[in-house]
């Protein structure tokens, strides 16, 4: 089994022992458009399951950014103050937003694994 998850608004977390590291899946890269602006929780800050956790701006809009499980911020990816735009060239890479560790590790029963996720997102289309 992976650890990689998925929500169905699209964030996505890779579990690395008790930590995830947080971002949006390509799709909502996509649909946003070019990523102008990302706002990052602060490092300590304990965020809730289903929650907004950040904030990304494109061009077309704003939108919030949920926390896929519930912790603490560990870390942040500072890189995207200066260069939003790796959102959009690296969504599921290099352009994570922050990084958790995890409260509550059952949650992530309630998340998709890959193929779960590319099946919602081609429902979507």
């Amino acid at each position: 089994m992976s650890d990689l998850y998925f929500t169905k608004d699209h964030e996505w977390v890779l579990l690395q022992g008790d930590v995830g590291t947080v971002g949006i899946t390509n799709y909502a890269q996509h649909a946003l458009g070019d990523v102008v602006f990302v706002e990052l929780p602060d490092v300590g800050r304990v965020l809730e399951q289903g929650k907004e956790a950040a904030v990304v701006e494109s061009v077309k809009a704003a939108s919030e950014v949920f926390a896929p499980v519930s912790g603490e911020v560990t870390e942040v990816n500072h890189d995207l103050e200066g260069e939003p735009a790796r959102v959009n060239s690296s969504a599921e890479e290099d352009g994570w937003f922050f990084k958790i560790r995890l409260s509550d590790p059952s949650q992530l029963s309630g998340l998709m694994d890959r193929a779960a996720y590319d099946a919602y997102v081609e429902g979507l289309q």
